[in-house]
């Protein structure tokens, strides 16, 4: 490509040559210059070529005058380059001091200052020199504000001090020069101010900027739409913002859930339920399921005969089992809620059903069946194992442990391993 680029100039200026002849060739012109009592003659051909031969030698001249100074700043460059390189390798590398050495005299080129100043200021906060890090803030606060406001909010983010950060970010918002990094930043503190529903407005940008991957922006939103639906202030604000959410978020087990704790403590028991029963019909899980159990009792709770419905197409489940048996000790079925705890526990259901246990036992004025339920629930959450309780028939014990019949949707018997 540079040979035919070359080529067309050379070609453009034979063009001009030849044009320029056949316009001098005619008439050679004359030209006539007289200065303190002298006179020269000469033809306009002859005047254009000297007057392109003098300002060449001017240029060449000019050139090699400017030549040690322009080789000594690209000296320094190479060097500032060579510092920056070995510097951000140091600081990779662990070496914190050399890194700070490096990237501090690095800083003195402006194209890396910037780039050193950050580099130099994290060799200093990982050595534990804070006053050193700040005098690289300070400096970097003066050739790159808002590279100095990103890591100023940042560290109040970190210390939990939500609203400085928004105060360090917020004239880059005024002008709408924030950064990618500044509106996760603001985005996270915004959320912790009990300001969810304002980070929330900035998903689509953070997904338009292209700077987290599929999963990363999923848990992300996950997490801020969660704090949005946490933070309603009352229930129609919570019904607004549930209902505006796109049908793919409120298939989302973490958000479901959010919805579902504050349905329940706002008095929306109901609408919590059968959230969480559509989520659990599209997708089966056991998170949702316990939050399912938890949920305060409604006017007319359907809870447990719609888990008598799913029971018929998991009879194996731990969490059903588990589930079931809360909602009975809610309405005082003792004995219905201990058999399926037992059940529970025979499925794996771990320390949760050991607690409930226990609620059931107190429950009863069984004080030492409680007590030892309790123990065997901190057992497991230590990682121990759980000791077998004492006064259940050998029937009763073959149930609990007993596989259910699991068929397909052609109603044919499947083999558990």
């Amino acid at each position: 490509m540079n040979f035919y680029r070359t080529l067309l100039w050379w070609l453009a200026l034979a063009a001009l040559g030849a044009l320029a002849w056949d316009l001098l060739a005619q008439d050679l012109g004359e030209v006539v210059m007289r200065w303190h009592g002298y006179t020269a003659r000469s033809t306009v051909a002859f005047a254009i070529v000297a007057l392109g031969l003098v300002n060449f030698a001017l240029w060449a001249v000019w050139t090699l005058l400017r030549l040690p100074f322009w080789a000594w700043r690209e000296h320094a460059k190479r060097q500032a380059r060579n510092r920056l390189i070995n510097g951000l390798a140091a600081l990779h590398e662990g070496r914190h001091a050399r890194a700070e050495s490096l990237l501090g005299k690095a800083a003195e080129d402006a194209d890396a200052r910037s780039v050193a100043r950050l580099g130099a200021r994290e060799a200093a906060t990982r050595r534990g020199d804070l006053l050193a890090a700040a005098n690289f803030q300070m400096e970097l606060a003066k050739s790159d504000p808002a590279a100095a406001a990103l890591n100023t909010a940042d560290a109040l983010v970190a210390k939990g001090l939500m609203s400085d950060a928004l105060d360090v970010l917020q004239p880059y918002v005024d002008t709408k020069t924030l950064p990618p990094r500044g509106e996760l930043l603001r985005g996270e503190a915004l959320c912790a101010s009990q300001r969810a529903s304002e980070a929330v407005a900035l998903i689509d940008a953070v997904r338009a900027g292209q700077n987290l991957s599929a999963d990363a922006l999923g848990a992300l939103e996950r997490r801020w739409q969660s704090a949005a639906l946490r933070q309603s202030t009352n229930a129609d604000d919570l019904q607004r913002r549930w209902l505006a959410l796109p049908a793919r978020v409120q298939e989302m087990t973490e958000v479901v859930d959010a919805y579902a704790q504050r349905a329940g403590e706002l008095g929306l028991e109901g609408q919590a339920a059968d959230a969480i029963a559509e989520a659990l019909d599209h997708e089966w899980r056991p998170t949702l399921v316990q939050r399912f159990a938890r949920l305060p009792a409604a006017r007319e709770d359907q809870r447990l005969a719609r888990c008598e419905r799913w029971l018929l197409e998991r009879p194996t489940d731990a969490a059903l089992s588990l589930a079931m048996g809360s909602l009975f000790r809610q309405q005082q079925a003792w004995g219905k809620a201990d058999d399926f705890l037992h059940r529970a526990i025979a499925q794996g259901a771990g320390s949760e059903a050991w607690e409930e246990l226990g609620r059931v036992h107190t429950a009863q004025n069984q004080p030492e069946a409680a007590q030892a339920s309790y123990a065997n629930a901190l057992r497991l959450a230590r990682g121990e194992s759980a000791v077998e309780l004492g006064g259940r028939s050998l029937r009763e014990q073959i149930a609990a442990e007993a596989v259910g019949e699991v068929r397909n949707e052609f109603g044919v018997p499947q083999v558990r391993r």
